[in-house]
């Protein structure tokens, strides 16, 4: 079985990163809303790592990447919006196309929602999937999101206006697990 480990991001995976999105920015985007061109570039992955490690030092975010056994960056985790008065933050992730149906998905849920509870000591959680991201909201109802209000015109995947759900989790609520 793979290993990977997740971890807070950090200024020196800008390069990594550049890699991982590059190789996966189709797949990404069949699921997503593309990025914009400039984004691909080593001054946009830094402009991109610098504005999300600034969130991070303000407390508003909760940058992650995974990494495999060998140090591959495969895979990114965040809790994003972090409202610490209101005890809520949205969770988001990417796993790369060749670690998809892996599990990895799940590990990096599953530590956002314990990264949640014991670091920021958060309330709830939410997250947003398009409908027919089947993968996707398999992971999230799995590790205890339910489905919400419906989203219309939520993301433009493929040149296409898609729906979608908003989902979310009471970190209150027992039965929650979460190991960090």
């Amino acid at each position: 079985m793979n290993t990977h480990t997740i971890r807070t991001l950090r200024p020196d995976d800008a390069a990594p990163l550049l890699a991982f999105e590059q190789a996966n920015r189709a797949w990404f985007e069949r699921h997503i809303d593309p990025r914009a061109d400039d984004f691909y570039s080593i001054d946009g992955i830094h402009a991109h790592v610098a504005q999300f490690l600034d969130q991070h030092a303000q407390g508003r975010l909760h940058p992650c990447v995974i990494v495999d056994e060998h140090g591959e960056l495969i895979g990114r985790a965040n809790l994003k919006g972090i409202d610490r008065q209101q005890g809520t933050a949205e969770v988001g992730y990417r796993i790369g196309e060749q670690q998809a149906g892996k599990g990895l998905a799940t590990a990096a849920l599953r530590y956002l929602i314990a990264l949640a509870q014991e670091e920021w000591q958060l309330q709830s959680l939410c997250a947003y999937a398009i409908d027919g991201n089947v993968a996707s909201i398999r992971v999230l109802e799995r590790c205890g999101f339910a489905q919400g209000v419906a989203m219309p015109d939520i993301a433009i995947v493929e040149g296409n206006v898609v729906d979608g759900h908003a989902y979310a989790l009471d970190l209150r609520a027992a039965g929650v697990d979460s190991d960090l």
